[in-house]
């Protein structure tokens, strides 16, 4: 075939691609961002039906709480509630719960969204409240005579009850963003605190008038009076019979979303396992119990089929900064993230003031069940995906050295990478050397320059491996980028040779000797001498 013919027929090829890609887009609408059922299902969006869960919520408890992530479905599944308690069947009709032994007789429902509020100002929450409690006082003729917000609230579900003639729906997402947004600012949270506890503490003694209540967040905070007034919630967030509530299983994916896939297999001109395995790679991996599947993060899902492109959307929606200013305030060593041993108890209840991150990072999403320890009675906790890990290194990095991703910084992971993948060490450490003379004085400390170096090295693209252990000891650490490797060891107020040294003694790079890329050994020392501080080095190649 001759290069004209090869052309017109790579041509013919491209033409085909896209015209079966917008027919599949034409097919298939990605819900992406929605929360709201009724829209989801009326304008031909595709739905994953977790429908079938209704009846199990019903029969389970009267008051319900359950902790997922944020983006994982948690306000598609209260609307979904929503649409069932309002008695809107013809939306059901065709899922799981339509087919169900289940009581459609319409109850007046009370949602209230706390999600899309910003909660910043001082009296950002008793405003939302007061807005919120006011467009039902309005839509059900109700004059208040109750002079604080508990109280409205507790004569808002009394009055419905009587005016409906049916026992009321409490619906609550989000209940704790009041107090996530601001946890920086002590005073604020202690008030937001203080107001939630009065608003939700009085539920339990409005039972007669409620049919049913749900509320939803990402974390369980001890100090919160819907945990401790409210006796009564069931928080079935750990509960193997809800694992799989919110998030999708492979099984859904492939069910749903097989022609969105092959569309991106095509996009990224690989075959349709190797593009799934990619997914898995960066989107699966989330377990809430002990025999729930292995979750993917649906929002990151939609974004991906719709954009066409494997990113990490999840990170790009905000995340919690403070989770990383506890585990750099701890010292942690970022590989020792994957591993950390919970007990259930620590899993389920988390103060703000708990120096503990690892409860809230598991609740928030940062970490998932790895596995169950039966004779410690302890959960082993991971980093649920590649999405993850690496976006949180990235909220690390920022609270380690805020300015190095500004565009003109010299000390970007682009120019790190071009160190690595260059095969060019002295830059690398010389660079290295430089940004650590910028960090503050308090973190001129070993645990900051083992964390630093190591997330340059991962957040660079390099495949990094902390304290492998070898058949004579464990390496700091071990970086393959391309064609070449790199294997450190630090010391901290020692010297550079005793770290060489130590490199040789327990043939560190033994396991390269038949390697046909090229090995450099570095040896370093961090010292914090005044006189003399700094990074020093020495590099070998191999």
């Amino acid at each position: 075939m001759n290069d004209g013919c090869r052309a017109l027929l790579e041509g013919w090829e491209k033409i085909a691609i896209f015209a079966r890609n917008l027919k599949i887009m034409e097919e298939q609408r990605y819900p992406v961002g929605m929360q709201t059922f009724s829209n989801i299902i009326e304008e031909g969006y595709t739905y994953v039906d977790k429908t079938y869960y209704i009846k199990p919520l019903l029969r389970q408890s009267k008051f319900i709480f359950l902790s997922r992530p944020r983006r994982f479905g948690k306000s598609l599944l209260l609307s979904t509630l929503k649409a069932y308690f309002e008695g809107r069947r013809d939306l059901f009709k065709g899922l799981a719960a339509d087919g169900m032994d289940l009581d459609w007789t319409p109850s007046p429902v009370l949602r209230f969204d706390l999600n899309a509020e910003n909660y910043s100002d001082e009296e950002g929450l008793s405003k939302i409240l007061n807005r919120l409690l006011g467009e039902y006082e309005e839509e059900y003729g109700i004059t208040s005579v109750a002079d604080t917000l508990a109280g409205r609230f507790s004569q808002l579900i009394r009055r419905v009850s009587e005016v409906k003639g049916r026992k009321v729906v409490i619906l609550i997402d989000e209940y704790d963003k009041p107090l996530l947004d601001i946890e920086d600012n002590k005073e604020l949270f202690e008030k937001n605190q203080r107001t939630l506890k009065s608003f939700f503490g009085n539920l339990k003694s409005m039972d007669e008038y409620i049919r049913f209540a749900f509320i939803t967040g990402v974390s369980r905070f001890s100090k919160v009076s819907i945990f401790s007034d409210l006796n009564n919630l069931d928080d079935i967030s750990m509960e193997n019979a809800f694992a799989d509530i919110c998030g999708w299983s492979e099984d859904e994916l492939l069910r749903h979303f097989r022609p969105g896939i092959e569309s991106l297999a095509e996009e990224r001109e690989e075959d349709f396992d190797e593009t799934l395995r990619a997914m898995r790679d960066y989107y699966d991996g989330y377990m809430f119990a002990l025999k729930g599947n292995r979750l993917y993060n649906p929002f990151s899902v939609l974004k991906a089929l719709k954009k066409k492109e494997i990113d990490p959307y999840w990170f790009d929606s905000g995340t919690p900064i403070f989770l990383a200013r506890r585990v750099k305030a701890q010292g942690i060593f970022p590989p020792d993230l994957n591993g950390q041993m919970c007990t259930k108890k620590e899993l389920t209840a988390v103060g703000m003031d708990d120096s503990n991150p690892f409860p809230l990072m598991f609740q928030t999403g940062y970490l998932t069940i790895d596995f169950y320890d039966k004779d410690m009675q302890l959960y082993a906790l991971r980093f649920p995906n590649r999405e993850v890990e690496i976006g949180f290194y990235e909220d690390l990095m920022r609270v380690y050295l805020p300015d190095s991703q500004l565009p003109d910084s010299p000390f970007r992971y682009a120019h790190f990478k071009q160190d690595l993948f260059g095969g060019r060490p002295y830059d690398f450490m010389d660079r290295l050397a430089s940004l650590l003379k910028g960090l503050p004085g308090e973190d001129h400390k070993e645990s900051s320059y083992r964390a630093i170096t190591y997330l340059l090295a991962v957040l660079s693209g390099s495949y990094t491996i902390a304290e492998h252990h070898g058949y004579k000891g464990r390496s700091d650490i071990e970086v393959t980028a391309g064609r070449f490797i790199y294997v450190f060891e630090f010391k901290y107020n020692k010297s550079v040779e005793e770290a060489m040294e130590q490199i040789h003694d327990r043939d560190y790079a033994g396991r390269y000797a038949m390697d046909r890329r090229k090995v450099f050994l570095i040896g370093a020392n961090f010292d914090e001498a005044k006189d003399n501080r700094g990074l020093k080095y020495k590099i070998e190649e191999l």
